[in-house]
């Protein structure tokens, strides 16, 4: 199914052949790295397995998946990203905090 099909804003179809759709485009706008306030904490409830999550990241989806990729590939583990929210896989917090703190975020440490 074409995914842009679904974003289309106004009229769905068109009999004139020069007619050009409008597309709702992801309107979020991402905030600049010492403007976002994240929350990174330790979640032990994982079905016994230990995760980071970062919380908190305002912005659009493709900067969100640039953010976790750079932060699983220089911690070495495995991770996810999804609504607004990183999920690293480890207890690697210090090194995620570390790696935050050199590309400009503003985080907060929470939890134990």
């Amino acid at each position: 199914m074409n995914k842009k099909k679904n974003r289309r804003k106004g009229v769905m179809y068109s009999t004139n052949p020069d007619f050009e759709y409008i597309y709702e485009e992801n309107q979020i706008k991402t905030l600049q790295p010492r403007e976002q306030n994240l929350t990174v904490l330790i979640d032990k409830k994982r079905a016994g397995r230990i995760a980071v999550i970062i919380k908190g990241y305002i912005g659009s989806n493709n900067d969100l998946d640039a953010l976790s990729k750079l932060l699983k590939t220089q911690c070495a583990v495995g991770g996810t990203a999804k609504n607004g929210e990183i999920i690293i896989q480890g207890d690697v917090r210090d090194k995620v905090i570390d790696i935050l703190e050199k590309e400009g975020y503003n985080y907060k440490r929470a939890g134990g």
